[in-house]
């Protein structure tokens, strides 16, 4: 494969490695650190890709397992959820505000709960991957994550439920 077969190839979903490279890792410099040493290791394996089912599985799999070592090599456990997609159309700035109060609290909520559900949520409703794909990178069976999912987002509903009952969370 030539380097513009390869690019070719990647690009669909080279994004998508950055942002759960970020997610994870929280460091911008981090995270593209991860996603270029991803890509790498896919170009190293690109005699070999055609063997694998789904590429994009494969490289958000090794990029998991990246992070995830880096993360125990610096026993680092502050996570973070980056996600700018929140706002309306020409929003007032009261709304602005207010929508990210809520995503702050969301993204302190998501950040308290379990690593296997922090990375659910952030395949499923952030990547909008399918439930078979996160289930072959997290290798997990489909049922478990959806059970994990709709658990994450029970935590989440009745989190946003108490901050807004009682104006603190």
């Amino acid at each position: 494969m030539n380097s513009n077969e390869f690019l070719h190839l990647i690009t669909p979903f080279k994004d998508k490695v950055f942002r759960l490279a970020k997610r994870l890792l929280v460091s911008t410099e981090e995270a593209e650190d991860a996603a270029q040493e991803v890509m790498l290791k896919l170009w190293n394996k690109n005699q070999s890709l055609s063997e694998y089912q789904s590429v994009e599985a494969l490289a958000m799999t090794m990029t998991r397992n990246y992070c995830l070592d880096q993360l125990k090599s610096k026993r680092a456990s502050n996570l973070q959820i980056v996600h700018q997609n929140f706002t309306n159309r020409d929003p007032s700035l009261q709304q602005q505000l207010e929508d990210a109060d809520a995503l702050d609290w969301v993204s302190k909520i998501i950040n308290n709960l379990p690593e296997q559900q922090k990375m659910i949520v952030q395949l499923r409703d952030i990547e909008q991957q399918e439930f078979s794909e996160i289930a072959k990178i997290l290798e997990m069976n489909e049922t478990a994550v959806r059970v994990a999912l709709s658990r994450a987002r029970k935590t989440i509903r009745e989190n946003m439920t108490k901050t807004h009952s009682y104006g603190i969370g």
